[in-house]
């Protein structure tokens, strides 16, 4: 099956960062930057395009009461890089988030893709870690813009 959409366009980039790469997107919508961010993500372990919609995978997140909106970042990108990192290394082509409050820190999404195949996927770079280190969060501006270093 090949992909039945199209590919949302890129609003993103990579920020040199002492031994780490920074990701930065920014979208129309909180819930836009959202989906960049966690696409940026996967952009810097293999070319997207390279990658079919023939299964989806989904998932929800609840925050506790106590945590704000950078948790919700970091548990989102988290539960990804889990996603890919689980057997069977499930790689999006998109990601469209469904239901999104993050005044309660909750999100529920659909990730569109397949299993990662290196005979098929360029490998990029390899991603260990989501860090807290200079995360920011800008929902204040028309972009709502969100930084957050992951650890190579």
């Amino acid at each position: 099956m090949s992909n039945q959409f199209e590919l949302a366009p890129k609003k993103y980039e990579y920020l040199d960062h002492t031994a780490d790469v920074q990701l930065h997107s920014w979208g129309d919508s909180l819930k836009e930057s959202f989906e960049q961010v966690a696409m940026s993500m996967f952009g810097y372990m293999t070319d997207i395009e390279t990658v079919e919609f023939k299964q989806t995978e989904d998932f929800e997140i609840q925050l506790d009461e106590d945590e704000d909106i950078l948790n919700l970042v970091f548990k989102w990108l988290d539960e990804w890089l889990f996603k890919f990192c689980a057997e069977p290394f499930f790689i999006p082509c998109k990601i469209v988030i469904e239901e999104f409050d993050p005044s309660k820190g909750y999100i529920k999404a659909t990730g569109y893709g397949e299993v990662f195949d290196l005979a098929k996927h360029p490998q990029g770079t390899e991603v260990k870690a989501i860090t807290y280190s200079n995360m920011q969060v800008h929902n204040d501006k028309e972009t709502n813009d969100i930084y957050v270093i992951i650890d190579i």
